[in-house]
């Protein structure tokens, strides 16, 4: 892996709010940290994420979506010339095909709001609370060509409360990935 600095320059690719976004920049200033982010790529225009990239000087690109391949392509150009040696997916919401995966030859992490093996995809809060789970959390793993069924790097689980809702379930549950996102990343590159 090239280092920037002795961290690790890191890619974030995003869909939405971009709140890991955010909570992985400000990781990124702290002196503990392993990553530098060179790049924020999102398949969305107005994604709100955009905002904390543009705020802290990141290097931002929208890639329309109009196909996977051409994204693929776009953002692979991009991966290279950035000498990107980590991806971290925070709230993308398009699959990598396996072409994808296996040619940027660099881990890729994800974060999904659920305890993994259970509840992959969408909805996942819901599914948990109709199901009358005790619990529920966030996982980091690494990205395979499988959805959400990668190698788990960290889990944390929250309880959830006969009074939540799918709306209190995300908050207690982003603020979990929150936290565990950056230490998923100092494990994942501390033993790669």
């Amino acid at each position: 892996m090239e280092k920037s600095f002795g961290k690790t320059n890191t890619a974030v690719f995003i869909s939405g709010r971009g709140s890991n976004l955010s909570s992985l920049i400000k990781y990124s200033k702290t002196k503990k940290s392993l990553i530098r982010i060179a790049l924020v790529i999102t398949d969305n225009s107005d994604a709100k994420g955009l905002e904390y990239a543009k705020k802290s000087k990141i290097n931002n690109i929208f890639i329309k979506y109009s196909d996977r391949e051409s994204f693929e392509n776009r953002a692979l150009k991009l991966l290279k010339k950035n000498n990107i040696d980590l991806i971290c997916l925070a709230g993308f919401m398009k699959i990598l095909s396996r072409k994808f995966i296996t040619n940027v030859y660099i881990p890729i992490l994800n974060i999904h709001p659920s305890l993994l093996p259970k509840y992959r995809g969408l909805n996942t809060h819901n599914r948990a609370i109709l199901n009358k789970e005790k619990y529920s959390g966030a996982t980091v793993h690494i990205v395979n060509d499988k959805l959400d069924s990668g190698k788990i790097i960290l889990q944390e689980k929250v309880k959830i409360l006969k009074s939540d809702s799918v709306n209190s379930l995300k908050k207690k549950v982003l603020k979990i990935e929150h936290k565990i996102y950056p230490k998923a990343i100092i494990k994942l590159l501390t033993n790669y």
